[in-house]
């Protein structure tokens, strides 16, 4: 059903650290407790280049006169809930919510695709009757709205010639589906790892429908107003996403360690997380590669009401990328 697309080229990842030159500028950026810039950004276990970044420190090292704040997102709707709310300036989520926080006023631009993760799959218990996409009907599914988990769900329906209406959605955030599962309390659950993983190797829970084209691009976005006020610190944070990049390909025993330990789950969930479904030598820079996905999306989004028209998620998305910031950290890398 949907068009087939190539991986991007292998990414040249920087090797050299982090460096900042002259005087940071910004003097309307948000001020900490001693009158220190702030800059707040967001961790989760969906994305191994943050809890990289968090982990290493090196923002907090690079960073002189700045107050580094971390915040967990749960999921793409709690990172979008962050930016819109103003309690972080940068946050990660899958590049469909991020088109569909823009598209409903969210005043948010991608900065960088952090990765090409085959994050989401149907998933039912191991005993149960379904093995596929038609046998969903008349099924509660468990699905966090407005996530790429959700969006994998419409794309699987609508492959088997279903729509929401024939199924009953229970909206639950990622990890009470995957217990909702497990309890009995759904019949089947659109994923998200690490907690799919998870719920593989501990509960034999099955992925009965898998599709790398129904899920989206991991997307950095940023607040409109903190880009236009501080791109130094933008381009320190995106600077430091393809670092870590980088340390995850020469470290990948490490980072699934580190994953663990974050995410609170067994070591061989985070290596299967990592190694199997999780994609990293994508082009960091938003550009065709995502565009193209989003833009199979868009019918997605009018016809489940999600957005107003079809005309306005067009323009969200004709204005959703700021790409300077991955270009200059691709060159840099390259030089």
């Amino acid at each position: 059903m949907t068009p087939s697309r190539a991986l991007a080229a292998a990414l040249a990842l920087p090797a050299a650290a982090l460096l900042l030159t002259g005087c940071l500028s910004g003097e309307d950026a948000p001020a900490g407790a001693d009158g220190e810039r702030v800059l707040r950004l967001d961790y989760a276990y969906y994305n191994i280049a943050s809890l990289v970044v968090r982990d290493q420190g090196w923002l907090e090292e690079d960073l002189d006169g700045v107050e580094v704040q971390w915040v967990l997102s749960e999921g793409s709707n709690k990172a979008n809930e962050n930016l819109r709310a103003e309690t972080i300036d940068l946050g990660s989520t899958a590049g469909t919510p991020a088109l569909l926080a823009r598209a409903n006023g969210s005043p948010i631009k991608v900065v960088e695709v952090y990765s090409q993760p085959e994050w989401s799959a149907i998933v039912v218990p191991a005993d149960s009757d379904i093995e596929g996409p038609e046998d969903l009907a008349g099924a509660t599914v468990a699905a966090t709205s407005g996530t790429d988990p959700y969006f994998f769900l419409l794309q699987t329906l609508d492959e088997a010639g279903l729509g929401l209406g024939d199924i009953e959605h229970a909206d639950l955030q990622h990890a009470d589906g995957r217990t909702a599962l497990e309890q009995g309390d759904v019949d089947a659950w659109a994923g998200l790892d690490p907690h799919m993983a998870a719920s593989e190797l501990t509960a034999g829970s099955r992925l009965v429908h898998r599709n790398l084209e129904y899920n989206s691009f991991g997307t950095l976005n940023v607040r409109e107003e903190f880009a236009e006020e501080s791109p130094d610190l933008v381009q320190a944070v995106v600077d430091a996403y393809e670092r870590a990049r980088a340390w995850v390909a020469d470290n990948p025993g490490d980072a699934a360690a580190l994953l663990a330990e974050e995410a609170g789950i067994d070591p061989e969930v985070a290596e299967r997380q990592l190694t199997e479904r999780t994609h990293l030598d994508n082009d960091p820079v938003p550009g065709e590669d995502l565009r193209a996905t989003l833009d199979r999306l868009l019918p997605y989004l009018v016809d489940n009401g999600l957005v107003r028209s079809e005309d306005e998620a067009a323009q969200a998305l004709d204005t959703l990328f700021l790409p300077e910031f991955a270009e200059q950290a691709a060159q840099e890398g390259t030089g």
